[in-house]
């Protein structure tokens, strides 16, 4: 997770991407939260790679939400974008036993339980247009036989998803450190997808795993909508949507919608599909398929298909808004 969030400008100008919530949760601690439950045995570290510049206030979130579960929290950095492969062998201290590798702006809904006795796992989803994805091919054993990154011309449409498992963390560790002590890169960086070839060459048997929904956070529109299916998990999975320190004051709320602690709705419609963050006041508005960050005050508004970020005050009209922090509007 150690890159800039460029596209998710102006949210990523004060927190990483990972760190923007998505139905009350970080997208981080979300994405953590269902691999906990995929494995069964539970997780030992979770090792974060980010920038250094994300500052030390980001690095004790991050050790919290893995500490909230039981598990160690491990900062690593990437000081410069040099490929996946690079990046996780900034981790290279953690990369031992049974190891999930997964890139941060990823949701997914599960639907499985993680097999440790394969060798390893890749997880895809079909997509219609896999050119700008990696992909892999099958065989008739459900074998992974090759890997092709962003294929201009049709070859498989199991669009890699940015979930893998290994087996054997060390054995990952050589092949990535093989391509760096080789200088070994494709279009300029260091890529997994190169040790993952290398890796089945030699004998390593890499199986796909498939999850029931793949969810993007890569920018506003698809977070937004990424927001609005993780909400209706949670309906389906009956959790509690709404606070009870809620102030609510001649005001609807149209479920699924989450509704963060301490926040105040006067006159207004919230919902469906709306995520509002602790502390906000929403006022004489109409506030749907949206992303409300924290002591945001919106008001004689009607808001649709908006991510709105913390400490935000905006008084207007029916906008399709992307607003970062601390923004005033007259």
């Amino acid at each position: 997770m150690a890159g800039m969030g460029k596209r998710m400008r102006p949210h990523t100008l004060t927190i990483p991407k990972p760190l923007i919530p998505v139905a009350g949760k970080p997208i981080v601690q979300k994405i953590i939260e269902d691999l906990e439950e995929v494995c069964g045995e539970g997780i030992e570290e979770v090792a974060y790679i980010i920038h250094p510049s994300f500052g030390k206030d980001v690095e004790n979130k991050l050790v919290a939400v893995a500490e909230k579960l039981g598990a160690k929290g491990t900062i690593y950095y990437q000081h410069e974008a040099l490929g996946t492969a690079h990046a996780i062998m900034c981790a290279k201290e953690s990369l031992e036993g049974n190891v999930l590798v997964v890139f941060a702006d990823t949701l997914f809904k599960a639907g499985f339980k993680l097999d440790r006795s394969k060798d390893g796992i890749i997880w895809v989803q079909k997509v219609d247009d896999p050119k700008p994805f990696g992909v892999v091919k099958v065989d008739a054993n459900n074998v992974i036989t090759d890997f092709i990154e962003k294929p201009q011309n049709f070859v498989s449409d199991l669009a890699i998803i940015g979930i893998y498992y290994f087996k054997d963390g060390v054995y990952l560790r050589s092949e990535l450190q093989y391509l760096l002590d080789n200088d070994i890169k494709e279009k300029g960086e260091y890529q997994l997808t190169n040790a993952l070839e290398n890796m089945k060459q030699k004998g390593y048997k890499f199986e796909p795993g498939k999850v029931a929904e793949w969810l993007d956070c890569g920018n506003k529109n698809s977070t937004v909508y990424t927001n609005s299916r993780i909400l209706q998990f949670m309906v389906d999975d009956k959790i509690k949507m709404v606070d009870d320190s809620v102030s609510i004051q001649n005001s609807t709320i149209i479920q699924p919608s989450f509704i963060g602690k301490n926040v105040t709705l006067i006159k207004s419609v919230v919902g469906p599909y709306a995520s509002i963050g602790e502390g906000t006041i929403i006022e004489n508005a109409v506030v749907e398929n949206c992303i409300i960050q924290n002591n945001t005050k919106i008001k004689n508004a009607i808001i649709d298909n908006a991510m709105i970020g913390s400490f935000v005050e905006y008084t207007g009209e029916k906008k399709d808004l992307s607003i970062g922090d601390y923004t005033t509007n007259i």
